[in-house]
């Protein structure tokens, strides 16, 4: 294992998710030399409301040492 999951505002094709999922499936591969056989991937989609909470207790209300991307933005703007 590393499992993958992607929370993410809704737009984007099936084909794009695919895509996704398998490039970061590379990058996991070889950065981290795990066995692509071991790695998954999810990918949730949200309207721009039900993210704000997805950003409060996903991002926001995390411990700051596990949130390896900070935000560059406030989600209010989304609305």
């Amino acid at each position: 294992m590393p499992h993958i999951s992607i929370k993410m505002l809704e737009g984007r094709t099936q084909a794009q998710k695919e895509k996704l999922a398998r490039d970061l499936a590379d990058v996991l591969s070889r950065d981290l030399g795990a066995d692509k056989h071991w790695i998954t991937c999810t990918i949730e989609d949200y309207d721009a409301e039900a993210w704000q909470d997805v950003f409060k207790t996903e991002i926001a209300d995390k411990p700051e040492e596990v949130v390896f991307k900070k935000p560059e933005y406030d989600p209010k703007v989304l609305l």
